[in-house]
């Protein structure tokens, strides 16, 4: 792979996935030429240093430094409260939550709906790159917990279904 693939705004994309997660305190990323180290240190500020050749003033290497900010994420009262014997579906990485596969499409799934496990009921995006995520279990979706678009956390509890129902 070239670091030509890589652009600056790819580098903002994954300060903004670490700046949001609660799970990591340090990332490294070498691709290329170009090297990313993120780390976290309390609730204070944090250099991301960036390293990369010498490029025109289009590359990665105009923005060398980032400031990491962290800050909490609370656990949501309605994810604290899923109810015993229900399947909580669970981001399986960080990355930014949709509902539908695309803007102004049909969701996925919506609560009262019967899913089976092969039922694909949201995508996770990381860098432009979208994975979809099954309900794994049959039932009905009883809750959504995460707004469309928004950033989650690795194990978050995003949708949840009562296979009993």
């Amino acid at each position: 792979m070239s670091s030509k693939d890589l652009s600056y705004d790819d580098l903002l994309q994954l300060v903004k996935v670490f700046e949001s997660s609660t799970e990591f305190n340090e990332f490294h990323l070498k691709y290329g030429d170009v090297e990313l180290d993120l780390r976290k240190h309390g609730a204070g500020l944090a250099p991301a240093a960036v390293s990369a050749p010498a490029r025109p003033a289009t590359a990665v290497a105009a923005k060398p430094e980032a400031q990491v900010v962290t800050a909490p994420v609370p656990v949501s009262a309605t994810e604290a409260s899923i109810p015993a014997g229900s399947h909580a579906v669970k981001s399986p990485m960080v990355g930014t939550f949709y509902r539908s596969p695309e803007p102004g499409a049909t969701p996925f799934v919506s609560i009262g709906q019967r899913v089976t496990a092969e039922t694909t009921v949201c995508i996770i995006e990381v860098m432009k790159l979208m994975s979809s995520i099954r309900a794994d279990h049959a039932g009905v979706v009883t809750a959504i917990l995460v707004q469309d678009a928004t950033p989650v956390e690795f194990g978050q509890t995003l949708i949840v279904i009562d296979p009993n129902a």
